[in-house]
């Protein structure tokens, strides 16, 4: 066994004892606990929790791959959900934690007097969170396969049982306070490196700023060196805009309104004590994520530099027969090959590696951009518990999230369905048992599509913000801000919005296509206006208002409760009631 090998698995391992050994501690005893972790969690610790919530394996391993590859085109995945988190701090947060219940189906089924719009929402949150979760195990999955040397599907498998460990047994309060934990191996994990990195080539301890510093020997800037380099290989320049405008504004709007409707990150609102506490903790968390996404940007075009010039250290302004040799490769090109995400094919049978814009001539088959983060401390030559610290940030990062969507899962199931609909009148102790038997059974399904999963992990989770911007939001902001929308409106607007956008996505993303059809439909050439599958949840989300609203119209209006109750949540705590003008 390798030395790097031996300090992963300490390390990985540490953590792995840390997670258990805090859900164990805080296994959930109650419903309350296991769905809202008792209403107790402290503003400044959920706020933590929260992010650890919210920065998937997308946030840690995918966003700085797809930056990485995609370089300009790849900020609207920055400015979509960090905005996106704004929107649920200011529109959402406060005023579902007024409402106090445990899930947004239990909202949207009150607000809309309709049990019937409840498992619409069920369903919409089902949809959405398993599409998410299905990144989350893709994060999973490629954390383990490399750190463990083990192949890909071995990988998700084991990270399934560390999942159900700690989210079957803590329920939300096993799951937030160790969330917190995750957040700190995550941070840790993530900007350490970047330090390494930032400081090797531009001198500066600083990443945000080494991006736009010039590299260290060098007057040229970071940014300028890797343009030249990539356009030097016949790549599109880093910094060039590649993408239509439409689809990248769409886009932004997409991942924002989807992350504002993500009904496991709303629930976090749900475990503080007070509504004050609410609007604090979603403060607090926005700095936690800001560390995160800030630094994000220098690790992708690091990375990709880096990969660049290992791989064609020799080639860069110089003939291509200078190519690095394929027997001489570095131990992090052959280590990544075994999990199979990472492939060579000798084209022209020179023995060396040619990576170039041209695809016929790319002998590079396979780069997966989830490897990026993973695979960039390797390539930088940083020391092994270093390394091994980025592997324990990855499934940290992936193992929280997964058990957020999965307990918002759960809980649509058990509390929204078996206890709101099909058996009223079970116990608590009952309640709580369905709700781990759900959670086992999501666990099993997300893992099988894990294994085959639609695209890369931050891809995957763009679907899913689309689903939730196209059902679920659209039902929120207008069960707290439009007293008229009435509950045929809002399952009209739920379906409407969701089924477009499900359409939308299956049709281009090739799924409704029988094997062997001529039409490529994941291609931009086949897409409406050039509105990518990822992009669509924002016109699902205008379908849903539209719908909602000019049914409602033309329907009767709420009963005057609801409209009193819809006043009520949105009328802060001690002020009277509003005065007739």
């Amino acid at each position: 066994m390798s030395d790097l090998q031996l300090m992963t698995y300490f390390v990985v391992g540490a953590t792995f004892v840390l997670y258990i050994f805090i859900a164990i501690k805080a296994r959930a005893s109650t419903t309350g606990e296991f769905y809202v972790a008792g209403k107790g969690v402290h503003p400044v610790l959920n706020g933590m929790a929260t992010g650890a919530d919210w920065m998937s394996a997308a946030s840690f391993i995918s966003m700085a791959g797809l930056i990485a590859f995609k370089g300009y085109d790849a900020s609207v995945y920055l400015m979509g959900w960090t905005g996106g988190y704004c929107l649920l701090a200011m529109l959402l947060a406060p005023y579902l934690r007024k409402y106090g219940k445990y899930t947004v189906p239990e909202f949207i089924g009150d607000r809309y007097y309709s049990q019937f719009a409840r498992v619409v929402a069920v369903i919409c949150l089902i949809v959405a969170s398993l599409t998410y979760v299905i990144g989350q195990m893709k994060g999973i999955g490629v954390a383990f396969s490399r750190f463990l040397e083990i192949p890909f599907n071995y990988g998700l498998f084991i990270g399934m049982g560390i999942v159900f460990i700690y989210a079957v047994l803590g329920g939300m309060k096993g799951v937030t306070y160790t969330q917190i934990a995750q957040y700190c191996v995550l941070i840790f994990a993530y900007t350490v490196p970047a330090i390494f990195i930032s400081l090797q080539l531009t001198g500066n301890p600083i990443p945000q700023i080494g991006l736009g510093s010039t590299m260290t020997g060098n007057d040229m800037y970071m940014l300028d060196k890797l343009d030249l380099v990539l356009k030097d290989l016949g790549f599109a320049a880093y910094t060039a805009q590649k993408g239509s405008t439409i689809n990248m504004f769409l886009l932004t709007l997409s991942l924002m309104i989807g992350t504002a409707g993500l009904p496991h990150v709303i629930t976090r609102f749900f475990t503080v004590p007070k509504v004050k506490d609410a609007r604090s903790s979603a403060g607090w968390a926005l700095v936690f994520i800001a560390i995160l996404y800030t630094t994000a940007p220098a690790v992708g075009a690091m990375a990709r530099f880096n990969l660049m010039e290992t791989i064609q250290a020799d080639s860069i302004g110089s003939d291509t027969s200078q190519n690095l040799e394929y027997d001489k490769r570095p131990s992090w090109f052959i280590n990544w090959e075994k999990t199979g995400l990472l492939k060579f094919e000798d084209k022209n049978g020179d023995g060396r590696i040619q990576y170039v814009g041209d695809k016929a001539a790319n002998e590079m088959v396979k780069v997966d951009r989830d490897i990026m983060v993973l695979a960039n401390p390797e390539i930088a030559k940083l020391p092994n518990w270093v390394i091994a610290l980025v592997a324990a940030g990855g499934i940290a990062a992936a193992l929280s999230t997964a058990a957020g969507l999965l307990l918002a899962i759960s809980s649509a199931i058990s509390h929204d369905i078996i206890k709101g609909i099909i058996a009223k009148n079970i116990d608590d102790k009952t309640e709580l048992k369905a709700g781990r038997i759900a959670m086992a059974g999501a666990i099993g399904v997300a893992g099988y599509l894990g294994l085959h999963p639609p695209g890369f992990a931050a891809q995957v989770v763009a679907l899913a913000f689309g689903l939730a911007a196209s059902s679920i939001f659209p039902a929120l902001m207008m069960g707290i801000f439009v007293k008229r929308v009435n509950n045929i409106g809002a399952v009209c607007g739920m379906l409407a919005g969701l089924g477009t956008t499900l359409v939308y996505i299956f049709w281009f993303k090739g799924w409704l296509f029988l094997p062997g059809t001529a039409m490529a439909p994941d291609n931009a050439a086949h897409w409406l206006l050039g509105i990518s599958p990822g992009s669509f949840g924002a016109v699902g989300a205008a379908i849903n208002f539209a719908v909602a609203l000019t049914v409602s119209g033309l329907t009767k209006p709420p009963p005057e409760h609801i409209q009193e109750l819809v006043e009520h949540i949105r009328i802060p705590s001690g002020v009277g009631a509003p005065q007739e003008h």
